[in-house]
């Protein structure tokens, strides 16, 4: 199973790695600068969890759980 943008934890960074949503998700995501490679950091979640705040191109983006699951993550260095 590969790893996506929902299950980073808290405090933790890695490399966007693949967009697997479609449309016009995929091209605001996309917007956002989750792009392939952009660094992105998981900065905080709302008490319920959802959703989570992420930090991008040095900007901070709030994604709700089912949209995060979307953001592929790839190989830090990559």
């Amino acid at each position: 199973m590969k790893s996506n943008l929902a299950c980073l934890g808290e405090g933790s960074g890695a490399v966007v790695g693949d967009i697997r949503a479609l449309g016009e998700l995929r091209g605001r995501l996309m917007d956002l600068g989750f792009t392939p490679g952009a660094g992105v950091r998981c900065l905080f979640a709302a008490p319920s969890g959802d959703p989570r705040a992420y930090m991008v191109r040095g900007s901070v983006i709030a994604l709700r759980r089912a949209d995060a699951a979307l953001v592929g993550l790839g190989a830090r260095g990559a």
